[in-house]
């Protein structure tokens, strides 16, 4: 066999006459990114665990522990769309290598830091190279997944942003615990990178010519019914989701960076325990978000609306997250951990049917570009959820005004996917 084969279907024959169909490798490449997000997200909460040891270190009060925890969230949101067009013009393979290799190794250098300035530079240093994660997967995503398939390949990919917290937070607690918080940036960093070899080996050349005809032929369709940028801004739909993405990920950011320290402080547990409670919950949710991506697509599959079977997901999922804020109103440790646990499973109706819903509302748009619009409003929710979580707990004393506040914005994105995320309002192709 030739070491360098001549074009796709050669690749495809050669794939069918090994018995590795290209199906088979789609899926491959869908763990991977899940895995990929997984590590992004180890390396965003990794920071939780250790603030109890940094802010003694650097003597942070809260609202300066809030500014460290947002850090991340600046430049990741400001390079959310040059990193959307960016993969759009070159493909996925390059620009999520050096985003990997950039922010690994800044989260390894992280203990050479030396006060809260330094520290916060190097936090924006891992969110420029994080901000390539999003787009690269959502565009690999769309571009090899049909309608009936996508649901359940974006609920695998998301799992990781569950998984990512879930384990992220007790290992890097343990971490921390029994080797210092210097080792733990360490070796997370350092280890992470073993994650480019299977990048490199399975994700080669342009994301079109790696397609077998079949999805070659639906992306040229779907390039052919193009959405313009400015169609897309004025669309309903867009600002509808731009708001109720923020809305989900408020509270998602409030539970990565501030619910394990709402865990020690307000009920005493240790380190290792905030940690291992944290990790359940997201564990929780990861698990649900799988299900429901693919239970949206089996619903889809059977011929039911797309539309109307992923909105009814989001709605419920932000319905049940808003059970959160019953815990301000006890102080029952075991109530309090319940409806933690329940409401960021709830979550996860939401997960994968949120992403995959705006694909399915505007199917001619830049791929990576909708994606990065969309990550951004998730994003300014990573900036402003940490801080203003850390403000509201300096001026008040207590987490009760935080938590009342994620059940405010849950009710604001319910009322946005019910009222402006609606097929009517969704951009019309110019080629329609």
């Amino acid at each position: 066999m030739s070491a360098t084969l001549p074009n796709p279907s050669a690749k495809a024959a050669a794939a069918a006459a090994a018995g590795v169909s290209w199906s088979d490798r789609r899926w491959w490449v869908v763990g991977l990114l899940s895995l990929g997000m997984v590590i992004a997200y180890l390396d965003r909460v990794n920071l939780t665990s250790a603030m109890p040891d940094i802010s003694k270190t650097f003597s942070l009060d809260k609202e300066q522990q809030g500014m460290a925890f947002s850090a991340f969230f600046w430049t990741y949101t400001l390079f959310q769309i040059p990193s959307g067009m960016l993969v759009d013009r070159v493909g996925v393979r390059w620009p999520y290598f050096f985003g990997f290799l950039l922010w690994s190794v800044s989260s390894a250098l992280t203990p050479m830091m030396t006060g809260l300035w330094a520290l916060v530079a190097m936090r924006l240093l891992i969110g420029v190279g994080e901000s390539v994660v999003t787009p690269s997967s959502m565009r690999y995503i769309s571009m090899h997944f049909a309608e009936r398939q996508r649901g359940l390949a974006v609920g695998l990919y998301m799992t990781g942003t569950k998984i990512g917290p879930a384990i992220g937070l007790p290992i890097s607690a343990y971490l921390v615990k029994d080797y210092g918080w210097q080792i733990m940036f360490v070796s997370v960093g350092i280890a992470s990178l073993v994650w480019l070899i299977p990048w490199m080996t399975l994700v080669k050349g342009s994301d079109i010519a790696a397609l077998p005809r079949s999805q070659r032929t639906e992306s040229a369709a779907q390039k052919a019914a193009k959405v313009t940028t400015g169609q897309i801004l004025r669309s309903p739909v867009m600002w509808g989701t731009i708001v109720g993405t923020y809305c989900y990920m408020y509270f998602v950011y409030y539970c990565m960076t501030w619910m394990p320290l709402y865990f020690k402080e307000k009920h005493g547990m240790s380190i290792t325990s905030m940690g291992w409670y944290a990790g359940v919950s997201f564990g929780g949710m990861a698990a649900v978000a799988a299900l429901a991506g693919w239970a949206a697509d089996r619903m889809i599959a059977a011929g039911r609306d797309p539309v109307n079977v992923r909105k009814g997901f989001t709605i419920a999922g932000f319905v049940m997250a808003s059970t959160q804020t019953i815990s301000v109103f006890t102080d029952s440790q075991q109530v309090m951990i319940f409806f933690t646990v329940f409401s960021l499973c709830g979550l996860g109706l939401a997960t994968a049917n949120y992403w995959a819903l705006t694909q399915t509302l505007i199917p001619g748009g830049s791929i990576a570009l909708v994606v990065g619009i969309q990550n951004t409003a998730a994003n300014l929710a990573g900036i402003v959820a940490p801080w203003l979580t850390g403000w509201l707990i300096q001026r008040t004393g207590a987490f009760d005004a935080p938590i009342k506040a994620i059940g405010f914005w849950l009710v604001l994105g319910v009322f946005c996917y019910l009222f402006l995320v609606r097929r009517q309002y969704a951009p019309k192709p110019a080629a329609a």
